[in-house]
């Protein structure tokens, strides 16, 4: 099972005949354990990354991060709090931390104007906010293991007399 989940989160693109291949096993076998690691939620979605650039974006989306303070809800820790912000749609991650703020939360956004009204209408304005620091996303290098091609430059640039 494992190694079927290693072979899925490296290349989600993988058809059953290949993973079998690739793990002596039997395509039944194969699509069982898949079919079980979705409907068991081990598995939650295949997507693809993908380069806005190159995509044909004209503006790509504005991507910030935001750490959070908030007082954490009696009985329920910072979990009630959580759940609150995830329901969102701006929110693309939420992680639990460690160290000066509680949470952090990644938010995208059409513009800087939406992703500035989304914190200080929606997040800031919640019950519990204690404080929040933002810091948006200039350029993209890697994501999610994934490094993007670095641009292409002309061969003339660079040359200095």
């Amino acid at each position: 099972m494992d190694e079927i989940l290693e072979l899925l989160q490296d290349n989600a693109r993988l058809s059953v005949a290949d993973i079998a291949a690739m793990t002596q096993k039997d395509a039944r076998e194969v699509e069982a354990a898949i079919r079980r690691l979705e409907d068991g939620g081990v598995i939650l979605k295949y997507a693809a990354i993908v380069d806005p650039a190159k995509a044909g974006a004209k503006q790509a989306a504005v991507r910030a991060e935001i750490e959070i303070q908030v007082t954490p809800e009696r009985e329920r820790g910072f979990d009630a709090f959580a759940e609150r912000i995830c329901r969102f749609p701006e929110v693309k991650s939420l992680y639990l931390m460690s160290g000066g703020y509680d949470l952090k939360a990644v938010i995208e956004g059409d513009s800087l104007q939406s992703v500035a009204s989304f914190i200080a209408r929606k997040l800031s304005a919640l019950s519990g906010v204690k404080s929040t620091k933002t810091c948006f996303a200039l350029k993209t290098y890697k994501e999610n293991g994934v490094r993007y091609a670095a641009e292409e430059r002309d061969p003339r640039e660079g040359v200095s007399a």
